[in-house]
């Protein structure tokens, strides 16, 4: 996650550090704890939340269950993350229903936040959950913001009430009291509230958003920060608690490059759980927030359970089960490899799935190598060809792939690399379909059936060398078993396997095997 990229980095090093010790020594952990330190208070963490962190680290850091740990370093990670944990809120906190609908939820927050864009992102989710949510524009104090919101809304498909034009006209407590009635009658069992923010907190801000609040008594308030705002965050999440409270934060541009520390500060300030997470301007970029899955992120540990749960969001397991029984039957073609490629789309960004894998920081500089765009350009290719070819990619002749490369906007090389690329592929998939070992070009089978080895050994014993009767045939023979059975280690450094090395040419087909030569 970009907004806490340079904390992530500084953090990893220092643990990185401690895994050549063996044994923790006290000046060890004060050295970690000062590195530590140092690095929350770059990304911004407010002083006395860094001060009660490392505290907190240091004394279980020095405690017994370090002592009597395996692995020294691998528990003060531990110790890190949940106390990381314990700073961003603990656990999981969800949005709180009604239990006679609607369900009001009140946005409040600085101008610039993204309130608007959330509110619209906060109503599709619900939308998909089976809710039935209204937009309600409140915001009648910055220009143009009632229009903002209406194609917010049109956007998430989602009901909107707006009587007012805005840009300064009409009373934002009289329709957002008029709007929790109109949701009643029109049987909305969710009312979002977009409330005006300023520049600044002012006294003129707190005394519109506290009527409000009083009028139609919200069952959830939740406060929207800007997570690249700096150390400001934690001055102004106190003013909006003392002036009107809320019940949880949204942190918002968590895909922004900001040092974005602050953002660990407001939960533990104000007392009040994040609820969610904005990390994209897309209205499908909204996460619920949750504390355990963020430290990970920020220690590099990775997100799997996230990943895992977009993956099933956007794919379908029927479909999936129905690929799957292609594969075996070797029936998989272009046109399946294209609807899994559009399932592949809908669960966003691929640098942000892949940013969710453990130790993928440290390959920060790979991912922003990643072209986004390479999906699309294989759609294009896919989509330029006939049903007939996409079916069987064997009757691609030469001016069959030059039409395709003028229809695509791509060149018959890029046509020849995708073609070549998804044979490979089919063939990989269908060997672990059918329960085998997939071979890599260069590299053999990634494993083996067991006995399989022992099976290959015996046969070599027994053949001991050639039995040619032609002498010189019979010593080149001989030469050449010796070669092959002569240990020469993995490309994998797992010691003597009977297996070459890649050379350059092995390494290239790879690439062109798992992306684009």
């Amino acid at each position: 996650m970009a907004t806490f990229g340079t904390l992530s980095d500084r953090l990893t090093e220092t643990f990185r550090n401690l895994r050549t010790k063996g044994k923790l020594s006290a000046a060890d952990v004060d050295q970690t704890v000062r590195e530590i330190r140092r690095a929350l208070l770059d990304a911004d963490v407010a002083l006395a939340v860094v001060k009660e962190f490392t505290a907190k680290v240091r004394e279980r850091a020095l405690g017994d269950e370090v002592n009597r740990a395996l692995n020294p370093a691998q528990q003060v990670v531990q110790i890190v993350n949940e106390e990381l944990v314990g700073i961003l809120g603990g656990e999981q906190r969800r949005l709180q229903f009604a239990k006679n609908p609607p369900t009001v939820i009140m946005l409040a927050g600085l101008q610039g936040s993204g309130k608007t864009t959330f509110a619209g992102k906060l109503a599709k989710q619900l939308e998909k959950d089976g809710h039935t949510p209204l937009l309600v524009a409140c915001d009648l104090q910055r220009p143009n913001a009632v229009n903002q919101l209406q194609v917010v809304a049109e956007r998430a498909g989602a009901a909107i009430y707006a009587p007012e034009p805005g840009n300064g006209v009409g009373d934002p407590v009289r329709v957002a009291r008029d709007g929790v009635e109109h949701a009643r009658r029109q049987q909305h069992d969710v009312v979002i509230i977009d409330t005006a923010g300023r520049l600044g907190v002012d006294a003129e801000l707190m005394k519109q958003a506290a009527s409000i609040r009083k009028a139609i008594d919200p069952d959830e308030v939740l406060f929207v920060i800007d997570a690249m705002i700096g150390q400001d965050a934690v001055n102004t999440a106190k003013a909006f608690q003392e002036g009107v409270d809320f019940t949880g934060v949204v942190l918002s541009k968590l895909d922004g490059d900001a040092r974005g520390g602050a953002a660990l500060s407001v939960a533990s300030v104000t007392q009040r759980p994040i609820i969610f997470a904005s990390t994209g301007e897309g209205l499908d970029d909204l996460e619920p927030f949750h504390p355990d899955r963020m430290a990970s992120r920020i220690l590099d540990l990775g997100d799997i359970l996230t990943l895992i749960e977009q993956a099933q969001q956007a794919f379908d397991e029927q479909e999936a089960l129905a690929v799957a029984e292609k594969l075996a039957k070797e029936q998989f073609t272009l046109e399946d490899f294209l609807d899994q490629l559009q399932q592949m789309k809908k669960m966003g960004s691929m640098k942000k799935m892949l940013g969710m894998l453990p130790g993928m920081g440290q390959m920060k500089q790979q991912l922003e190598q990643f072209d986004e765009r390479e999906i699309d350009r294989t759609e294009a290719i896919i989509r330029s060809m006939t049903p007939a070819e996409r079916r069987n990619p064997k009757v691609l002749n030469g001016s069959r792939r030059l039409r395709i490369a003028r229809g695509s906007g791509m060149t018959v090389t890029d046509v020849n690399q995708l073609v070549q690329r998804f044979e490979q592929a089919a063939k990989m998939m269908k060997t672990v379909a059918r329960g085998g070992v997939p071979n890599i070009p260069g590299m053999g089978p990634m494993g083996g059936k067991p006995g399989a080895s022992s099976k290959r050994g015996k046969q070599a014993k027994n053949k001991g060398g050639s039995r040619s009767g032609n002498p010189a045939k019979r010593a080149a023979e001989n030469a050449g078993l010796a070669t092959a059975t002569a240990p020469t280690g993995s490309g994998f450094g797992l010691g003597a396997g009977g297996q070459a090395q890649p050379s350059e040419a092995d390494l290239a087909e790879i690439q062109k095997l798992f992306g684009k030569g």
